[in-house]
């Protein structure tokens, strides 16, 4: 395998089982296009029907009217559909090769879930986290399967300390800072899943991506849901003027997905300027986000508050 990754070096998935979360739309759509031209068996997993079918129909457009693929619904926002997906999943298939936790959202208003959580946080990480534990035992029996935790750059402006607030009860919330801590609770949840597998001596694999600074439209809905006309307009320009293609964008997730050297832990990321774009290669996050002490802490909190538990054997 090359050092530097494009979809041209995704190799062959023969049948390979792949779930996507947000495969409607944006990274998750190019992984599913990619993926599914390669033959795998691609299920898409979103909470929207018609953008469902509407991206089925891209996705066969691209890979083939053979393609095998099809939608599951999935609201990352609700754990009660969290759970009716991984036991509708688990009814019907035997066997789980890949699945990418990729669905989120950024910088939008206040707003929880369901269950309370704030939004940001519920959806990109606590419901992926709720979605893994379910799906988990699946993976375990499936060899050489692996887990694709979709992080970003910002990571780096998410704090250690900070995770003692997930509900924005001592510090004022603000949408920026929520997506912070989300994306780096993806890299502690990815890289202790990694060292939980390992000392389990599991085939399974952990490893988690960023996209750069990718062109979709995750950019924008947080101004739009704003009501913020100035906000949408500059983050549009931004991605006209510095991002690369959401197809680009999907290097780094696709390499982590199906890169055969690929081990448990390891981060990729584009190579271009800034890490914003180009090829995908490895990287390295941020220091913070290796803290074993912070990252074992998040994991108990998101057992606890998801009512989920991993069971390795």
């Amino acid at each position: 395998m090359s050092d530097v990754f494009t979809d041209e070096h995704v190799p062959e998935q023969d049948w390979r089982v792949v779930v996507i979360t947000g495969g409607n739309s944006g990274l998750g759509l190019s992984t599913a296009k990619v993926l599914a031209a390669r033959g795998a068996r691609v299920v898409v997993a979103c909470r929207n029907k018609q953008k469902a079918e509407d991206a089925l129909a891209q996705i066969r457009a691209a890979a083939g009217e053979g393609a095998d693929v099809r939608a599951m619904d999935l609201d990352l926002s609700r754990l009660a559909s969290v759970r009716a997906f991984a036991d509708a999943f688990l009814e019907e298939f035997d066997r789980l090769d890949i699945l990418v936790n990729n669905a989120g959202l950024m910088a939008i208003p206040w707003a929880k879930t369901a269950d309370g959580f704030e939004m940001q946080i519920g959806v990109n990480h606590f419901g992926h986290f709720a979605l893994t534990a379910r799906l988990l035992p699946l993976l375990l029996e499936t060899p050489g399967s692996r887990v694709v935790t979709v992080s970003s750059a910002v990571h780096h402006s998410g704090k250690n300390d900070l995770f003692d607030d997930l509900d924005f009860t001592m510090v004022p919330y603000t949408p920026w800072g929520a997506y912070f801590q989300s994306k780096l609770a993806n890299l502690h949840f990815a890289f202790e899943l990694a060292r939980r597998l390992h000392k389990a001596g599991a085939s399974t694999l952990s490893v988690a991506a960023h996209p750069g600074y990718a062109s979709t439209e995750l950019q924008t809905k947080g101004a739009i849901m704003e009501g913020s006309r100035a906000r949408a307009l500059f983050m549009s320009l931004g991605n006209v003027l510095l991002a690369q293609s959401g197809a680009a964008g999907a290097w780094p997730q696709l390499r982590a997905a199906t890169d055969p050297k690929a081990i448990n832990g390891d981060f990729f990321g584009p190579d271009g300027l800034f890490g914003l774009r180009g090829p995908a290669i490895k990287v390295e996050a941020g220091k913070h986000a290796y803290d074993p002490k912070t990252a074992k802490k998040l994991w108990d909190v998101s057992s606890a508050r998801t009512g989920e538990l991993f069971r390795f054997d």
